[in-house]
């Protein structure tokens, strides 16, 4: 990744190669904004609106079914049991399998209009006859992610759009946002696989509110790994990281100094620093764009020396979550459990 001395942006550094986790270059801070309910078309075919939070209010003429979606975005509303018919962003991997993000969709079933970062394609998308655009967003600014800088506003004038907020805020808030989107789309939200999904993840979250406040000397540290930089994140402005310290999550805070060149997201760390920080349990992106910890012992002989990685006390960070309860519940099982095992080593 290009360092350069002013301040990156999030879209430059993807566009660039980098593997930076859910953590990204916008330097600002979001707020909830009033009432952002919405509602869905009636039974015979009445008019659908839904109020975004970027305070907008998207409306069609009946319940939108010709949805084209951020892959993690359709991911979720899948679990709901709402299909798209298009997605862009992170959909397959280089073998033909489904990416992380595409979570428990057919990908055979959608159409891809991008696969990568700045992929979108219009043609497919007009093809599509699409009724709705949904993606989610990492600043404060109504920025719809993975929709192209250049092709912005042609792409939003086809069809009405809605961004859900990810940014600064704890899980719980695009978790419920989403869940409230799905229903305006026809979802049944009280149905059994949706209320046990749910307490799923209410049962989760105290169970990692009790590792945490039960082993408070465990320290988590949440990387990223690309071939010359290691990014260690701050715990702000990440929805998933500011729920996990406000379970009491013991996790490793870089100095705001440090954090200034990305806007409050990431440490840059060269491979000879990699062990700045004592750990005792890593987080690592998990996303494709990142290397893997499978990879690194061999490539990076600092990382293979690193307690927690001797230990083996490394998991993934999934660091673009699905916002469905069925999907954010194993997240917080998971590093409950890691917590739960680990042996202090830092």
């Amino acid at each position: 990744m290009p360092q350069t001395p002013r301040k990156p942006s999030r879209r430059g550094i993807l566009a660039a190669g980098g593997a930076l986790g859910l953590t990204a270059v916008l330097a600002a801070c979001g707020d909830d904004k009033g009432d952002k309910g919405g509602k869905g078309g009636t039974k015979d075919g009445g008019a659908w609106s839904f109020t975004d939070d970027r305070g907008k209010k998207a409306e069609t003429g009946s319940t939108p079914k010709n949805i084209v979606a951020f892959t993690g975005v359709a991911a979720a509303l899948f679990d709901y049991g709402i299909e798209v018919k298009g997605v862009f962003g992170p959909t397959r991997t280089k073998d033909g399998k489904p990416d992380v993000q595409a979570g428990d969709m057919d990908i055979s079933k959608v159409t891809v209009l991008g696969n990568a970062w700045d992929q979108f394609n219009i043609e497919k998308y007009v093809g599509l006859d699409p009724d709705l655009l949904i993606s989610t967003m990492f600043d404060d600014k109504g920025t719809l992610w993975y929709v192209p800088e250049a092709s912005k506003d042609k792409i939003l004038k086809l069809a009405p759009s809605v961004g859900v907020s990810v940014y600064d805020r704890q899980m719980t808030k695009p978790l419920e946002r989403l869940l409230a989107l799905a229903e305006s789309l026809g979802a049944d939200v009280g149905a059994d696989k949706v209320v046990k999904a749910k307490k799923r993840f209410e049962a989760a979250a105290e169970r990692l509110r009790k590792a945490a406040k039960s082993r408070p000397e465990i320290k988590v540290l949440v990387g990223s790994a690309s071939q010359d930089i290691f990014y260690v994140s701050g715990s702000n402005l990440s929805a998933d990281l500011e729920y996990f310290k406000s379970l009491g999550v013991n996790l490793v805070e870089p100095p705001a100094k440090t954090l200034e060149e990305s806007g409050g997201w990431f440490e840059n760390l060269s491979w000879e620093n990699v062990d700045k920080y004592g750990a005792d349990v890593i987080m690592m992106d998990n996303r494709t764009s990142a290397l893997q910890p499978a990879g690194l012992a061999d490539q990076k002989p600092t990382w293979a020396k690193l307690p927690a990685v001797k230990a083996g006390q490394v998991i993934p960070r999934v660091t673009e979550p699905i916002y469905s309860y069925d999907k954010c519940a194993p997240i917080l099982e998971d590093l409950a459990e890691a917590i739960e095992k680990a042996k202090k080593v830092a």
